[in-house]
């Protein structure tokens, strides 16, 4: 797949993949961006909130997205909406593994039935003008089904396979398996896409070296980390480590990532939105505790910009 010259994706992430967060890891080296998991059923029905999650702009490219759904009549619907969407990969989602999806036998409940995952992707392969790949994870409490769930998919036709190196129990502890996404790699011929895990340059090459993916996909290593594209490039490239941000860089790419939002949020909702961010960008430095305490109670630019020159005293 010609997009995979790029080897390091952003992940869709459920309330933080939006255009804001995209567009400022794009300025620090992301490549290639997903928007957040689009449900299918939420799509037939134009809602709202979708509708904003799908906002997108001329500079935002390539962009992946990301359906999830598990009835043909939603999937077939979502389809259509997507029909003229300004997209260069169409995900399937088989991989989520939060209790209010995989009890209604979407994401990685599908995991269970790879016969059906199998179905639902070939309908998609077949309603899609655009290369469709999926998003699984190793299985639902093992990996022994890993290589038999991988060559369903294969099957359907799609372009290339997006693994987390996790089980659906595992959620998002214990270690990644290398050597089960390695497995996955062997036993098809579509290019991989590693997932899990991926929080430094250091671990990136890790996952590209002891699995032999074709590419690997970056989640919550760039959670108040933009910088993390960057230097897994380098580091690829070069062997080099980056030297990581200063404080004073680091105050600078808060406010922009503030300006970012609150541009298309609008002030109050920006600000909102920015506090999990803010939390994250300063969660490794001594005395901030009482700053990430504080950002939980302020609703204006002002004062968020405040706190970040707070941070920067620290």
């Amino acid at each position: 797949m010609p997009l995979l010259t790029d080897k390091v994706f952003l992940s869709p992430m459920a309330g933080i993949s939006s255009l804001p967060f995209r567009m400022l890891n794009r300025g620090f080296g992301c490549g290639f961006c997903f928007l957040e998991m689009i449900n299918c059923r939420s799509l037939s029905y134009s809602s709202r909130k979708t509708q904003e999650m799908m906002k997108t702009s001329k500079e935002d490219k390539p962009l992946g997205v990301q359906i999830l759904g598990a009835k043909k009549e939603f999937i077939l619907k979502a389809l259509e909406k997507l029909q003229d969407y300004q997209m260069d990969i169409l995900d399937f989602n088989a991989a989520c593994p939060q209790k209010k999806i995989t009890s209604r036998g979407e994401g990685a409940a599908l995991l269970k039935t790879p016969k059906t995952l199998n179905k639902l992707l070939k309908l998609i392969v077949k309603n899609s003008d655009r290369p469709v790949t999926a998003k699984i994870r190793l299985g639902w409490n093992d990996f022994s089904h890993a290589r038999d769930i991988a060559l369903y998919a294969q099957d359907a036709g799609i372009h290339a396979l997006f693994v987390h190196g996790r089980t659906k129990e595992q959620g998002y502890s214990g270690k990644v398996n290398y050597k089960a996404i390695r497995m996955i790699k062997k036993a098809v011929d579509i290019p991989i896409v590693g997932s899990g895990d991926i929080l430094s340059a250091e671990l990136a090459k890790r996952m590209l070296d002891e699995t032999g993916c074709d590419a690997i996909t970056v989640a919550r290593g760039a959670l108040g980390n933009p910088w993390i594209f960057k230097e897994i490039k380098e580091f690829l490239k070069t062997g080099k480590i980056l030297k990581r941000p200063s404080i004073k860089d680091i105050a600078k790419t808060m406010k922009l990532h503030l300006d970012l939002g609150c541009d298309f949020y609008g002030e109050r909702r920006g600000v909102v939105n920015f506090r999990k961010f803010f939390i994250w960008y300063t969660r490794y430095f001594k005395g901030t505790k009482p700053l990430r305490n504080k950002v939980t109670r302020i609703n204006t630019m002002l004062e968020t910009a405040r706190l970040v020159d707070d941070f920067l005293l620290c």
